[in-house]
């Protein structure tokens, strides 16, 4: 993933193929829950995790720190 922020929501399920898929193309078995967004955030593949109600204000503040629009809206 390429990004200067990675955002997720809570229990989201992140892979390019299944289970199933990948253990029979591997021929290895993939581990429970490996590919919950709370896993891979924990391997430092997210920034945030952010429930979607939340997620309008939190990505508002994020762009007033990159200074995307002006912090006063005048």
């Amino acid at each position: 993933m390429l990004g200067d922020i990675i955002i997720a929501e809570p229990n989201a399920y992140i892979a390019f193929a299944g289970k199933r898929v990948i253990e029979q193309t591997l021929n290895k078995t993939v581990p429970e829950g490996s590919q919950a967004a709370e896993y891979l955030f924990q391997k430092g593949l997210f920034d945030l995790i952010v429930p979607r109600n939340p997620l309008k204000s939190v990505l508002s503040e994020l762009l007033k720190l990159h200074a995307f629009f002006p912090l006063d809206q005048k």
